[in-house]
């Protein structure tokens, strides 16, 4: 591996450690069996590391770091599925907004099977919730009055005050 390490680095820019968490997640994954109820959100792991994908967060304690997202069990805050965010993220659809898309895949092992995501106002679209209504799936999300399209109607109108 160490002659491609280059090509894959330019490819993935996790591409060092990405074998070793793919692992780890595999393992949460097998070991445990979460709730129905299931949380969604975005972490910020403090790093003076040098790496590509560092972030700035100016509202953290902690302003650089390395963030994932993450999905944990409400009840015990197991991890049971988490990536990191490396950048402009390339994979998803046309179609699919960000967070959108962060949802999705972090919920792809738990959709149709009657469970229950909470996120906050970041990941909160209507289109997102009838999304995963279509998969059996439910959503109990964090609404702004100030974000547009985020009530259940679809139709881009405020909540009513």
């Amino acid at each position: 591996m160490k002659r491609t390490r280059s090509q894959h680095l330019q490819s993935d820019k996790f591409a060092l450690a990405a074998e070793v968490w793919q692992k780890f997640i595999d393992n949460c994954f097998l070991c445990y069996r979460p709730g129905q109820n299931l949380t969604a959100d975005e972490q910020l792991f403090p790093s003076k590391a040098r790496c590509r994908f560092a972030q700035y967060m100016a509202n953290k304690p902690d302003k650089f770091g390395i963030k994932f997202w993450m999905l944990v069990d409400n009840d015990t805050k197991y991890l049971c599925n988490a990536f990191p965010y490396l950048g402009k993220y390339e994979l998803r659809s046309a179609n699919e907004s960000l967070p959108e898309s962060f949802v999705m895949r972090l919920m792809s092992p738990y959709l149709n099977k009657g469970r229950n995501v909470t996120t906050d106002n970041f990941f909160t679209s209507s289109r997102l919730a009838r999304t995963l209504k279509a998969k059996d799936t439910s959503i109990v999300e964090t609404m702004s009055y100030t974000k547009r399209n985020t009530c259940s109607s679809g139709n881009g109108e405020s909540p009513p005050s």
